[in-house]
């Protein structure tokens, strides 16, 4: 069974689509539809179900065959550009996927290093909610996520980057302003503008004003952290964001930022990739420039903060 008619297959079981299968693989759609017909007499087996509203989803057998051949043909893929690439050049395409509230304000240095020390390499950078993230992991779309808050998945390695501090942000302005640090308690009652529920970072904000009683009052839910600080600036609601993604409004004294008088409170911030993925020197020369960067930062380990919150 030739490797091109496999990959077609899993393209198809991950896409649910034919036609988008024959674009991926520049085929015309019966020739798709031939390809499937001759893995299905070759295994004596129906792997595909096709109908109009769900479109072509996979059976038992055909989830069965694509869990066992994704692995390997991301294997063989990357074996072929092992054998084709010299191991010592340093060159090729890095893909990477980001949550916003990181990457802005941290991958371009990283990227820009990167292309200076290696010429060779081209990084491509898109940013995703946290789901697409590990979502383009787990599929192979990209080399790395980088996300907040990482959770464990079997499939997927972590490699700790650092933590990001929450400081409470407010116009200039506000009382707040006038203080050195600000207590939770203090939001108590206060307009409130945060991240979107299904984010992470919303998550650990909820957790923290519960744990020290400031029952906020959300006027504003975005999935954007720069809509996020535009909406403090304009004086609609307080936030509690990484500090690290204020260092331009905080020169340019559009906001402030105050610790919290019973932090600090951190976020983790960690890169993903998948295990089974061979890396590339490429891969390998941006994930140790990454880290490296994350150090230069000098955000330390808060374990039994970080922890908690």
């Amino acid at each position: 069974m030739h490797v091109e008619t496999l990959k077609t297959f899993c393209d198809l079981v991950e896409s649910g689509s034919l036609s988008r299968a024959a674009r991926l693989n520049l085929l015309s759609q019966s020739a798709v539809s031939q390809q499937l017909r001759a893995l299905e007499r070759r295994y004596g087996r129906r792997l595909i179900e096709r109908a109009p509203r769900i479109g072509a989803r996979a059976t038992e057998a055909g989830r069965l065959l694509y869990a066992e051949l994704k692995p390997m043909l991301e294997r063989l893929a990357a074996l072929e550009q092992r054998l084709r690439t010299r191991s010592d050049v340093v060159a090729g395409t890095v893909r990477v996927a980001s949550v916003y509230s990181v990457g802005l304000h941290t991958l371009g240095a990283v990227i820009k290093r990167c292309l200076a020390v290696h010429p060779d390499v081209k990084v491509h950078l898109q940013y995703r909610r946290t789901n697409e993230v590990y979502a383009a992991c787990l599929d192979g779309d990209v080399d790395f996520g980088i996300v907040a808050l990482p959770t464990r998945r079997p499939q997927l390695e972590i490699v700790p980057l650092g933590h990001d501090e929450l400081v409470v942000v407010a116009p200039p302005g506000h009382a707040i302003a006038r203080r050195g640090r600000c207590s939770l308690a203090a939001l108590d009652g206060q307009p409130f503008i945060g991240f979107d529920r299904d984010i992470p970072t919303r998550r650990l904000v909820d957790r923290l004003l519960r744990q020290h009683r400031a029952r906020v009052s959300y006027v504003m839910e975005l999935d954007n952290i720069e809509t996020i600080k535009r909406s403090v600036e304009a004086g609609l609601g307080l936030s509690l964001l990484p500090a690290p993604t204020l260092v331009g409004e905080i020169r340019a004294r559009t906001l402030v930022g105050r610790p919290p008088t019973e932090g600090p409170f951190y976020r983790p911030i960690g890169a993903l990739y998948r295990r089974t993925r061979e890396q590339s020197a490429a891969a390998r020369a941006f994930l140790t420039l990454l880290t490296t960067e994350f150090r230069g930062r000098g955000v330390g380990a808060e374990p039994e903060r970080s922890s908690r919150g």
